[in-house]
């Protein structure tokens, strides 16, 4: 084992055994959140934790003393950093973020779905989870700091055409449209009247349409 010797690896076991203990007590001492619920700087903190804590495992040279020492400063920061956050607003958006609506009123917001970083194959992912399946069906989603969806729904009674989320249906999308609507553009959900072919959406400037559904949604 290049020189190192055999009693050396039961060292690594008990120093890996510390670690993880240090690791389980810091981390429960920062809160109930869970893994989806982290924000950026609880992730930075999970990493710096991490990377503290691996070297001491298997290094011989490297001391359990130091790696404590860095658990203890990076723990005393992120409560310092929590609750400057809790008292100065603004320092709570740098570090936290903002919740933004993806859907207002059953229309997509286009600037913050953009701004989101989600494609739309993984937004409509997230709304099939939770049995929706078209645009109609939706009134209200905003994405939270944490990257979790907070979603309200139309009742059956205010269900309205919406531009179908499942896989299938979308395939059957047309540049072509004229005459009696809607239609729903495949990028934005718009819903257009044409009253000439090959219309462009006035929302995201897309070419293509579908036939839109109102089925009601089933939970």
């Amino acid at each position: 084992m290049n020189g190192m010797p055999y009693s050396f690896l039961l060292e690594v076991v008990l120093r890996s055994v510390i670690m993880f203990v240090i690791i389980l007590v810091t981390l429960r001492a920062s809160g109930k959140r869970g893994i989806k619920q982290l924000s950026v700087f609880e992730l930075v903190l999970i990493i710096g934790l991490g990377s503290a804590a691996g070297d001491p495992m298997f290094y011989e040279d490297v001391g359990i003393l130091q790696a404590l020492t860095v658990f203890i400063v990076v723990i005393l920061l992120y409560i310092f950093v929590t609750k400057l956050a809790d008292k100065v607003t603004w320092f709570e958006k740098v570090m936290e973020g903002e919740p933004s609506y993806l859907i207002k009123d059953g229309k997509i917001m286009m600037d913050a779905f953009k701004a989101s970083g989600l494609t739309k194959d993984e937004f409509f992912s997230e709304l099939r989870v939770l049995n929706v399946e078209h645009l109609g069906q939706v009134k209200t989603v905003l994405i939270e700091t944490s990257g979790l969806f907070s979603v309200l729904f139309y009742t059956d009674e205010e269900v309205k055409p919406g531009l179908p989320i499942f896989p299938d249906p979308l395939l059957t999308k047309v540049k072509q449209v004229y005459g009696a609507g809607p239609f729903a553009c495949v990028d934005c959900g718009q819903l257009e009247n044409p009253e000439q072919e090959a219309h462009e959406c006035p929302v995201c400037s897309c070419k293509e349409w579908i036939v839109p559904i109102s089925t009601k949604r089933i939970s």
